[in-house]
């Protein structure tokens, strides 16, 4: 019985951490905006939010080890601190990801090291374009 009740106790916590993993909140209405692009951006971004799978672990890595020569990838994160859902689009020769982030929350991905990255995306009818050349963890905050 006591085996069972610490077995319960430990799958309780372990649901709990994980129920949340990788979800971001999404809005039932669009935001008010002079322009439909603000309306595209939130259906894209509840598109993406659907099968998106974020990379926390080697993010994770990445950040703690940091400058690690043997890795030939370093991450990039974007903290989201406008009032809108954004979709922020990395691209550069031979990588192309879309990241869904949420209002208030932060957004990352692990791309290869020593290459210039093309990052862009609307926030709240502004458009975000940014070109950097990416060696280490890159971090940037967006708001409006």
């Amino acid at each position: 019985m006591k085996k069972l009740f610490v077995f319960s106790g430990i799958s309780l916590i372990l649901i709990s951490c994980s129920a949340n993993y990788g979800s971001y909140p999404t809005r039932t209405t669009y935001p008010t905006g002079s322009g439909s692009s603000t309306a595209s951006t939130e259906r894209e971004y509840s598109e993406l939010i659907k099968t998106y799978k974020p990379e926390t672990a080697d993010v994770l890595n990445d950040l703690l080890n940091a400058d690690s020569p043997s890795n030939p990838k370093t991450s990039i994160s974007v903290e989201n601190q406008s009032r809108c859902n954004m979709v922020l689009t990395v691209s550069s020769n031979g990588f192309f990801k879309k990241i869904p982030i949420a209002s208030g929350k932060v957004g990352y991905t692990m791309v290869p090291k020593n290459q210039n990255y093309r990052l862009s995306g609307m926030l709240c009818n502004s458009s975000y374009q940014s070109t950097k050349f990416i060696s280490t963890s890159y971090s940037v905050k967006l708001s409006n």
